[in-house]
């Protein structure tokens, strides 16, 4: 009866002067709401939480921009037809690689074969104009004639000179060359066949003519490149383009060939800025022995300003939920709170941490996940 009386004593005391009892305390617990973004996980789950604070880095603010695979424009042939013709034989396809000289489709051409006739027309006219010349020198010797005569003669040899050269050089723009020239002087044979030949080694990048089709001289029947080296073009913002210049050490990545980094300086920055797109051209010469640049094929390169130290985090400490991104801070031995944070660019698997997190403060680097799931598992069964 007296411990009973003291009990009750010590409650009515403690209620007079405010405080509340511990049965009271643990009813109030009860019924106070949880936080939602509070997260006490169980022993199996927090040994496999890291824990750790945000750490300095070197980090270089980058830039990532589109780019594409070209073939180098110096090491391109545009092969076509210097004559009207008509396409007889095709000797090769797009993807073809080719050798230097090497036949590309044969033509027939009346062009050519006037030319031709013109050529033999004309050298027999020089033929007879070089004898009479010499005939005119004997006469002259002999007193048979004046030298009026054999300066008339001698000048019909010089037009017939130059009037054979220049149909040589004609022969030579519609595609025959000196022996084949030579020939046609010793067998007088008029022959209206051509050949498109290559004039690189090389792949056939584009095939623009089929059999039967009229070329004309403007037209264009084969795109030759040598691939052995290509470039990798990227068209930088106006607004950067001021930090960059010709040796500039960049980085890229081609998506179709994972695994083979691009580091390489720049090798060309263009001195003027496209004003229907506000970029400027740049690019890398990329070397491809093996033939695993494509011309087409899409890159993006990027491009890093000078390294500064920055806290950062790893990407496993990131929760997003919406367009947030959070982490989940310590706030006692085994208890954390969902909390947003301010991140900055991604390097290395790391992001920069620019709010949110104070010095010294620990937060869950990796496992933020799967805290995240049981903090929401609590959620829903009112935990």
């Amino acid at each position: 009866m007296i411990k009973a009386g003291a009990a009750l004593a010590a409650a009515l005391l403690l209620a007079g002067c405010g405080v509340k009892t511990p049965t009271e305390q643990k009813t109030q617990a009860a019924t106070e709401p949880r936080n939602p973004l509070e997260v006490t996980p169980s022993e199996d789950l927090l040994k496999q939480l890291k824990i750790g604070e945000a750490k300095y880095a070197a980090v270089a603010a980058s830039l990532r921009i589109p780019g594409r695979i070209e073939a180098d424009e110096t090491r391109l042939a545009v092969v076509g037809a210097p004559m009207t013709a008509r396409i007889v034989e095709m000797e090769v396809i797009e993807g073809q690689n080719v050798k230097r000289g090497q036949v590309l489709a044969t033509l027939y051409s009346t062009e050519l074969s006037d030319a031709q006739f013109n050529f033999l027309k004309a050298f027999s006219q020089q033929t007879l104009a070089q004898r009479a010349a010499e005939r005119a020198k004997q006469l002259l010797a002999a007193d048979v004639i004046g030298s009026a005569e054999l300066q008339r003669r001698e000048t019909e040899l010089s037009q017939s000179n130059a009037e054979v050269s220049a149909l040589r050089d004609q022969l030579k723009v519609l595609g025959m060359n000196a022996d084949e020239i030579q020939k046609l002087e010793k067998n007088r044979v008029v022959n209206s066949r051509s050949e498109i030949v290559a004039q690189i080694d090389g792949t056939v990048l584009e095939r623009k003519v089929t059999i039967g089709q009229v070329l004309q001289p403007a037209e264009t029947a084969f795109i030759l490149a040598d691939l052995s080296s290509v470039w990798l073009v990227a068209d930088v913002p106006e607004q950067v383009a001021g930090a960059i210049a010709v040796g500039k050490l960049v980085e890229a990545e081609v998506p179709a060939l994972p695994g083979h980094p691009i580091r390489g300086k720049l090798s060309f920055v263009s001195a003027t800025v496209n004003p229907e797109t506000r970029t400027v051209t740049t690019r890398i010469d990329l070397p491809n022995p093996h033939r695993r640049f494509k011309p087409a094929m899409l890159a993006t390169v990027i491009l890093k300003d000078n390294a500064e130290n920055a806290r950062v985090i790893p990407s496993s400490a990131i929760v997003r939920e919406g367009n947030d991104e959070l982490v989940f801070a310590q706030t006692a031995p085994g208890a954390f709170i969902l909390r947003p944070v301010t991140l900055g660019a991604e390097v290395d698997g790391n992001r920069v941490v620019t709010a949110g997190i104070s010095a010294g403060e620990k937060v869950v680097l990796d496992g933020a996940f799967h805290l995240n799931n049981e903090r929401k598992r609590m959620a829903l069964q009112g935990k």
